[in-house]
């Protein structure tokens, strides 16, 4: 239920993740097979109704009484193979013969799993877009909202609040990308015993007398995929788990793409900060006074979950024969809580992002914070000019250390140098002090990134619209 799981309890990638929607994943693949062998002659279609109706049904089935009978065999399929045939047999008893006819148990799972992680990115895809369009009107109604960019925890030089908006938008929509790309190749599963689909030859051969085509597996893996609606592989793919690879590094892409959001939030709603809050801050159990970034703590714990989970699911990858003992199995609840840590985020990143407060007065207080040394970039190069580069840092090198030893503004400091220096006092009028000074002047070209960031839409930049 996820008790100790607030980041993706009562989210619909949950739902499609739970038992209950692997369930009935398992009993769509069942239906499908059975389907897919009509199509090509190799079943009744009386028995490809009778399995699916019977699929149909999965309050029939307990994924608790499931679960401890799967032990026996090492996996959930063999015990649901069997309850689904005493179903259909109670619907037609010819097409009793007909349930999971020449698959092996890891076609049908690999092929739920998928159906499962295709039900989940799903929503996914269409949180991150959410989430993309939200950062989109931020990043617009901030374009030139100046703020300190910060280097190694300390004021660089400015920015604008605008431009960082339209930098997570980039990692979102990227992150989208990859996920909607893995998402159109998730494929069915189906080889038999060791990947040859030599049953289904022997079963043809056995009804019709004569061999069968030797294409016919090929065409019924097509076949086969297209009544799941998952993509058809080239191979079966028992131990050629490129499939879940892909799917690993996407989930963790995207983890780690939200989890950037988060800990720019987190960072700038700190109190002594104060530059963002979350719309809707979460309440403590012992001071009444605070209002906790939540959703954007959620985030920043998936983040760091995400990337060890694929670690096991890439390690799988080094699996032995034509299918594994262990490598296989190993992959299956890890995949499932990537999935459910990566669907909570893409949640909490609509809804954060949606409501997110932004304080741009507090951004420029902080901007002001170090007496004007923000823009001491800018004043190298503009001091260079009238006096040549060496002297000018040896200028602001001065007047930056008495700014933070004094106390004082950068500008006063730069005056008392103005005095004692006629070339200077007459090249950089109070005017042109004030202007070189002033931080929203010294912005480069952070307004054309952000509308540069903002032509891009939720498609892959590399693809035709």
């Amino acid at each position: 239920m996820g008790l100790l799981a607030p980041s993706w309890a009562g989210s619909a990638v949950a739902d499609a993740t739970g038992d209950a929607g692997y369930l009935r994943a398992l009993l769509d693949a069942e239906a499908a097979l059975t389907r897919a062998q009509a199509t090509l002659g190799l079943a009744p279609k009386s028995a490809a109704a009778a399995v699916t109706a019977a699929a149909a049904e999965p309050h029939r089935h307990d994924p608790r009484t499931l679960a401890l009978r799967a032990r026996a065999a090492g996996n959930p399929v063999v015990p649901l193979v069997a309850d689904l045939t005493a179903a259909v047999a109670d619907r037609d008893p010819r097409a009793a013969a007909y349930v999971h006819r020449g698959a092996t148990s890891q076609d049908i799972l690999d092929t739920a799993t998928m159906l499962v992680c295709a039900r989940a990115l799903d929503t996914v895809l269409t949180d991150l877009g959410r989430t993309a369009d939200a950062l989109r009107r931020t990043a617009a109604r901030h374009r030139d909202t100046p703020m300190a960019g910060r280097t190694l925890t300390q004021h660089a030089v400015p920015t604008t609040f605008g431009l960082k908006a339209a930098g997570w938008r980039h990692l979102v929509l990227d992150a989208h990308d990859r996920l909607r790309s893995v998402r159109a190749a998730l494929p069915a599963q189906l080889g038999g015993a060791a990947g040859t689909l030599a049953a289904f030859h022997a079963y043809a051969e056995a009804e019709s007398g004569s061999a069968p085509a030797a294409d016919l597996g090929a065409r019924l893996l097509t076949a086969y995929a297209a009544e799941t609606g998952l993509a058809a592989p080239l191979l079966p793919w028992h131990t050629v788990r490129t499939p879940v690879a892909d799917l690993a590094g996407a989930l963790a892409c995207t983890a780690g793409a939200l989890g950037k959001l988060a800990a720019d939030v987190l960072t700038l709603s700190r109190t002594e900060i104060g530059e963002l809050a979350e719309g809707s801050g979460g309440g403590s159990s012992a001071m009444p006074h605070k209002a906790n970034p939540v959703r954007a703590t959620l985030i920043a714990a998936a983040a760091r979950q995400v990337p060890a989970l694929a670690a096991v699911l890439y390690g799988s990858l080094a699996a032995e024969d034509e299918r594994p003992a262990g490598a296989w199995h190993a992959e299956w609840q890890p995949l499932r809580d990537a999935l459910r840590l990566v669907g909570g985020a893409a949640r909490d990143a609509a809804e954060l992002t949606a409501e997110l407060r932004v304080h741009p007065h507090r951004m420029r207080h902080n901007l002001d914070t170090t007496g004007g040394l923000v823009v001491t970039e800018r004043l190298v190069a503009a001091l260079t000019a009238l006096t040549g580069r060496g002297e000018a840092r040896r200028i602001l090198d001065a007047a930056a250390r008495r700014t933070a030893e004094e106390g004082i503004d950068l500008s006063e400091a730069l005056r008392t140098a103005r005095h004692g220096d006629t070339t200077l006092e007459a090249a950089l009028s109070e005017a042109r002090l004030r202007q070189l000074l002033d931080p929203a002047d010294h912005m480069g070209s952070a307004g054309a990134l952000v509308d540069r960031a903002l032509e891009r839409t939720a498609h892959n930049p590399q693809e035709p619209v």
